[in-house]
């Protein structure tokens, strides 16, 4: 049988884990398809002596790749959403199946190019795209297939996830980690997509419409990052028995739909508040199979690599077939995709971890949960830390579930008061019960 040829379009760390595992492992991938997999054309815009690229044909304009009428798979992992969105369409119209890690590109313009792929009858695997080496769209589209999907919540930003994990174990500062990660190659340079949430959005904007059969959405995801969360507030959690991690929680609830991106205390006894350093985890409740967790390395060559390849060998494995027989890119058929409104976030209900530092006089604290009671907010449990040198003492609240809206403006009653000192600190609770 003809081998299928494979284009690469970017050689960085991600195509080239990709090209070296298609080369290293060649006879044990053909194994599992039954045809002989060849990477046939590489576009790259700058050399790189770094893979052995003899044999493959090498253009620096990357659509020569797109073009190139000998290849079947086009795999996309040059980021951003420009010339990305570009040589992704190209591919399509050109009739060539497509494998992206491309989250980013997904996330904002995916209804368009899965629309495009349909109506050509070619394929777009993501596998990549969400947590690196974990197979969750794959367990998203099939493994749970049978069942209603309720909730899930992630720890998808492995560079958030470092960071959270070194100010628990060590008492550093946030500033101070993101340093060291930069110069461990976990955040970039500038890392705003990381410890702003942006990055985790894109992928929780993913696996919600594969949860739910939604559009995709990113722009309505509410998204906040953990620039602002000290080290005093994560050894406060721990104190209170909670972990704080940077979660996406995307929720099925009777208004609507929660995609939401956050900082979040979690009860430490959790298995997903364990999930330290850089790995991810995506923890799935579902009916009637219940709780699940996946867990692994989200980023990187080796493990971003194994899931192009499984990609491409799905598609390998799919070549020849009806489209009809094609597992639908958001796991529903694409006539299902339902319009379910996304909930703003001062309609979602959650519980809350409340920090406030008040002058240390009699009444202060009567006046804080007289306008918490006033807004139907319940007290879960309150610790009042020893007085300051100043006068001042911090006051830690755990409240029951409120809607949003009424917490905003207990907020910003608290932070009306003169004793009160600055802001109130605002951070979501989540039990994750399962």
């Amino acid at each position: 049988m003809k081998p299928v040829s494979v284009g690469i379009v970017g050689l960085g760390t991600v195509g080239g884990g990709a090209f070296n595992l298609l080369r290293e492992n060649a006879a044990e991938i053909s194994r599992r398809t039954g045809r002989e997999i060849r990477v046939s054309h590489v576009g790259v815009r700058r050399d790189n002596p770094d893979y052995d690229l003899s044999g493959t044909q090498v253009s620096k304009d990357i659509f020569a790749v797109v073009n190139d009428p000998a290849i079947d798979i086009v795999v996309e992992v040059i980021g951003g959403t420009t010339t990305a969105r570009d040589v992704v369409m190209q591919a399509i119209a050109n009739g060539k199946h497509v494998v992206t890690a491309n989250k980013a590109l997904l996330a904002e313009y995916g209804n368009e190019i899965f629309a495009a792929a349909e109506k050509k009858g070619v394929y777009v695997a993501f596998e990549a795209a969400v947590a690196g080496g974990v197979p969750i769209v794959k367990v998203m589209r099939e493994g749970l297939a049978a069942n209603r999907i309720e909730w899930l919540a992630g720890i998808i930003n492995g560079t958030g996830n470092f960071i959270l994990s070194e100010m628990r174990e060590k008492g550093r500062d946030f500033y101070d980690v993101l340093t060291e990660a930069q110069a461990l190659g976990y955040a970039e340079a500038d890392p705003t997509f990381d410890v702003e949430g942006i990055d985790a959005a894109h992928k929780l904007t993913i696996l919600a419409s594969l949860a739910f059969g939604v559009p995709l959405q990113f722009k309505k995801a509410y998204t906040e990052g953990i620039t602002k969360l000290t080290r005093e507030d994560v050894a406060y959690a721990e104190e209170l028995g909670f972990r704080i991690k940077h979660l996406g929680i995307a929720r099925r609830v009777e208004k609507g739909i929660e995609l939401r991106v956050h900082p979040t205390l979690i009860p430490a006894e959790r298995l997903i508040a364990n999930v330290n350093g850089v790995k991810n985890a995506v923890l799935v409740q579902s009916d009637p199979v219940g709780a699940t967790l996946y867990y692994g390395s989200g980023a990187g060559a080796g493990p971003t690599a194994s899931s192009i390849v499984a990609d491409i060998v799905d598609v390998v494995r799919s070549m020849g077939s009806e489209q009809s027989n094609f597992v639908p890119h958001l796991a529903f058929q694409p006539h299902a995709i339902t319009d379910t409104p996304i909930l703003p976030m001062e309609d979602v209900v959650t519980s809350y971890y409340l920090r406030l530092t008040a002058n240390d006089r009699p009444g202060v604290l009567a006046d804080v949960t007289r306008i918490l009671s006033q807004h139907g907010i319940s007290i879960e449990a309150i610790l009042q830390k020893p007085a300051h040198e100043a006068g001042s003492v911090p006051v830690i609240i755990l409240t029951k579930p409120v809607v949003e809206r009424e917490m905003n403006h207990a907020i910003a009653g608290m932070e009306g008061l003169n004793d009160i000192i600055g802001k109130v600190v605002r951070i979501r609770l989540e039990n994750l019960d399962a």
